[in-house]
């Protein structure tokens, strides 16, 4: 089947909620795919986070296999062992405490903000249920994690959203503890934003968040459903910042391809659900949590956070070389670990096109920024050969 074709099928039988690139992928290994008609490309967005250990990874690829001849799903009406050896890994290395496992991130988000308000309803504290988020933020596409999401362009023509979610402006302190009062359940923040385009918090503004959410009685959510896993240099990011939340959420790359998400608490906070408050048919799946095992074992075993940091550093160095030589096109570069953006303005979409012309796979988000997520795994050399094809992408605008 060829790109035509799928393209055919796409508009016949899919309803058009994505503008696809027309790029139809059929393998990959590492951090190269090729299309179905055998064109190499360095893939540099993994799945937008997901592929942290790259493709087909035989540690990974080994678990499905093992899992899916031994037994594919149960329920959590049982006990089975990938579910628990998942959360074992996720607590004794940094996690909260307590694990919830769900399918998706915008479900981890769902799941958090009910357990912040269960979790106030419980001490007797109902006056709290108002969730504040930041502006540019992006916690997921479901109702609750919508209305958290303060972009009126993914917002319109959805409403009513829930009630009860307020946005505060990224990056000010003060702006949020204006509005934290005795109502507020919880504040969700992104350690690095992702989908606006790579924006790492200020270090101190976290400390100030953390400390303002204790002062008012709140509870501090991290959304690391696309920053997490390693990816900025520490396995949890707010290891990095040294700012400890109470609820934690996980996604994309905990699987290390399979869907998976993952809700992190403390005891104290975990405490405020009880049975029947929660769940999810397909959440802990034995199939998923023996990838998402494979992938922590690995990124943990190979200390890929470590590597993460140093080749982020050498990536961003990269990145700045070209914004020192193109400094009419990259207006600037930002990003944390291997997480990292160019600032294109309106010249975005032509280089990404360029990119794909040249075997380089990215993408344009927020409209101006070309984001690069490469795989944990990536090498110096696939750096340097990115870096030339974003070099002549640029240069051929």
């Amino acid at each position: 089947m060829d790109l035509a074709e799928m393209q055919a099928l796409d508009r016949q039988y899919l309803m058009p909620t994505y503008a696809r690139y027309p790029i139809a992928l059929e393998r990959g290994e590492g951090t190269r795919v090729w299309d179905v008609n055998g064109k190499e490309y360095l893939d540099f967005l993994g799945g937008i986070a997901v592929n942290v250990l790259g493709h087909a990874h035989p540690a990974v690829v080994a678990a499905i296999r093992e899992q899916a001849g031994r037994l594919l799903h149960t329920s959590n009406l049982y006990y089975t062992r990938p579910m628990l050896e998942l959360a074992q890994l996720l607590v004794d290395n940094g996690g909260l405490g307590r694990a919830f496992f769900c399918n998706s991130g915008a479900e981890a988000n769902e799941g958090a903000f009910k357990l912040a308000r269960k979790y106030h309803w419980r001490r007797g504290d109902r006056a709290r249920t108002r969730i504040l988020s930041v502006t540019h933020a992006f916690h997921g596409r479901t109702f609750g994690a919508l209305a958290a999401t303060p972009k009126p362009e993914i917002q319109e023509g959805f409403g009513p959203l829930p009630p009860g979610f307020e946005a505060v402006e990224w990056g000010r302190a003060d702006a949020l503890a204006e509005r934290l009062d005795g109502t507020v359940a919880a504040v969700i923040i992104e350690p690095v934003q992702g989908e606006s385009g790579i924006h790492p918090a200020d270090p101190a503004y976290l400390r100030a968040v953390a400390d303002l959410t204790r002062e008012h009685g709140a509870l501090l959510i991290f959304d690391e459903i696309q920053c997490g896993m390693g990816r900025t240099g520490t396995f949890y990011a707010y290891q990095g910042y040294g700012v400890r939340p109470d609820i934690l959420t996980l996604a994309k790359g905990l699987g290390g391809g399979l869907p998976i998400g993952a809700i992190l608490a403390t005891p104290e906070v975990a405490s405020g659900f009880a049975p029947g408050d929660h769940g999810s048919t397909f959440g802990a799946n034995p199939v998923a949590c023996a990838a998402a095992v494979a992938t922590v074992r690995t990124i943990l075993r190979e200390n890929l956070p470590a590597r993460a940091a140093e080749l982020g550093d050498y990536l961003l160095g990269r990145l700045r070389e070209l914004a020192a030589r193109w400094p009419d096109r990259v207006r600037e570069v930002r990003g944390r670990g291997l997480m990292a953006a160019l600032e294109l303005g309106e010249h975005a979409r032509r280089v990404l096109d360029g990119c794909h012309a040249r075997g380089l796979l990215a993408n344009v988000t927020a409209g101006t920024a070309l984001r690069l997520l490469p795989p944990l795994t990536v090498t110096r050399e696939e750096i340097d050969r990115a870096v030339e094809i974003l070099s002549d992408a640029i240069a051929g605008v």
